[in-house]
């Protein structure tokens, strides 16, 4: 019995293989749809910093904000002009000395020492103190804004402390400072002192009259008097520099300071403007001070303390001099012995007592050439007064 062979064109058939196809169809689809997806992130921009990350403040700090300055007080204005106008005044002054090379056998010229200095008229003038260019071969004075010009030495007083230069150039030379008067200072002005001091440019101390009427040694050793005392600061450098009162006017020289270390303490000295306007006009006329004397030679003090006596011992007389005029007896020795024979003592002049030297030099400055003046004598144990005509000496 033959097999009955499916219909192919059966329904049956088309459904079942339709229905293997569909699920092949499925099977596929779903094998492919559990396949892991794998995507590619994209390569990660790195952006390359400008400038270097700057960490924030943990506590920022707040600044305070800026108090306008007010409006000067009217003596602090007049400090200002004060220095204004005086400042260009003042000069510099270095003391240069010429020494040989002992290599070379060059000439050098050295600075020695420095100083200040001011305008005293308009012919270039420069009015300073004698220690600054004591022992100067040459001398440069150097003016506001720097610029160095050579000055020569015209006079010197040193039994004042004084010496007057002048500029090569005197056509560069500032306007003079205004003179005043040191006859009528009180203690407590103000005062301003300007110079240079340690080699500085223009510097401005103030302070007040501390004491009028001060006395102090020269380089000559003979005492300056009526020297004003203040206690603005005066520091090297600033010797021969001016000390101004509040109307800018010149009253004094910077001289000297009483220090036990160097620096300014509070107590500097000044010579007075009264004794420069006397002294400055000779030296410019002349180079030198001429003063009242009496034409001896006097023991400085050696002499009379070994002997034990008071007064100035005369050791020599000056021919041609008012003293020589009058007689006064000088030191000899005894040509047969060799011993000493003592002159005169002059123990008096003026009938104001003279124990030593300095009281005959305080005298003598307040004296005239030319005048006639009372001395009181020791000769030999006896007192006796002798007129003597006071001679023109000159430093």
């Amino acid at each position: 019995m033959n097999a009955r062979r499916p219909d192919p064109s059966g329904l049956p058939w088309l459904l079942g293989a339709g229905a293997l196809g569909i699920l092949a169809a499925f099977l596929v689809l779903g094998m492919l749809s559990v396949q892991p997806k794998v995507e590619h992130a994209p390569d990660p921009v790195v952006a390359l910093p400008t400038s270097t990350p700057k960490e924030p403040e943990a506590n920022p700090v707040e600044l305070p904000p800026i108090t306008p300055r007010g409006d000067l007080s009217a003596a602090e204005r007049t400090t200002i002009e004060i220095f204004r106008r005086a400042a260009p005044s003042v000069v510099f002054v270095t003391n240069l000395r010429v020494r040989n090379d002992k290599l070379s056998f060059d000439e050098l010229t050295m600075p020695q020492g420095t100083g200040s200095g001011f305008v005293w008229d308009e012919e270039g003038h420069i009015v300073t103190n004698f220690h600054v260019i004591q022992g100067a071969n040459a001398v440069q004075v150097t003016l506001d804004g720097q610029k160095t010009v050579p000055a020569r030495v015209v006079g010197v007083a040193p039994d004042k402390d004084l010496a007057v230069l002048k500029l090569e150039d005197p056509s560069v030379a500032p306007r003079p400072l205004p003179i005043g008067s040191s006859s009528d200072l009180l203690v407590g002005q103000h005062v301003f002192a300007i110079g240079n001091p340690f080699g500085l440019d223009h510097t401005l101390s103030t302070g007040v009259i501390s004491g009028l009427g001060r006395e102090i040694m020269s380089v000559g050793n003979r005492p300056i008097q009526g020297v004003i005392q203040t206690d603005a600061a005066i520091n090297p450098g600033n010797s021969g520099g001016p000390l101004l009162d509040s109307s800018g006017r010149l009253i004094g020289v910077n001289t000297a300071i009483y220090s036990p270390t160097g620096a300014s303490a509070g107590i500097g000295f000044a010579v007075p403007v009264d004794t420069i306007r006397r002294i400055v006009p000779e030296l410019i006329r002349y180079g030198r001070v001429t003063r009242a004397g009496l034409g001896v030679h006097l023991d400085e003090g050696a002499l009379t303390r070994r002997l034990g006596i008071e007064g100035c011992l005369v050791l020599g007389v000056v021919q041609g001099s008012g003293a020589a005029e009058a007689g006064i007896r000088p030191t000899t020795r005894d040509p047969r012995t060799g011993a000493l024979v003592l002159g005169d003592v002059i123990v008096g002049l003026e009938g104001n007592p003279v124990k030593n030297s300095l009281d005959l030099y305080r005298i003598l400055d307040g004296l005239e050439v030319g005048s006639e003046v009372t001395i009181t004598l020791l000769r030999r144990g006896k007192r006796l007064e002798v007129p003597v005509r006071l001679s023109a000496l000159q430093d």
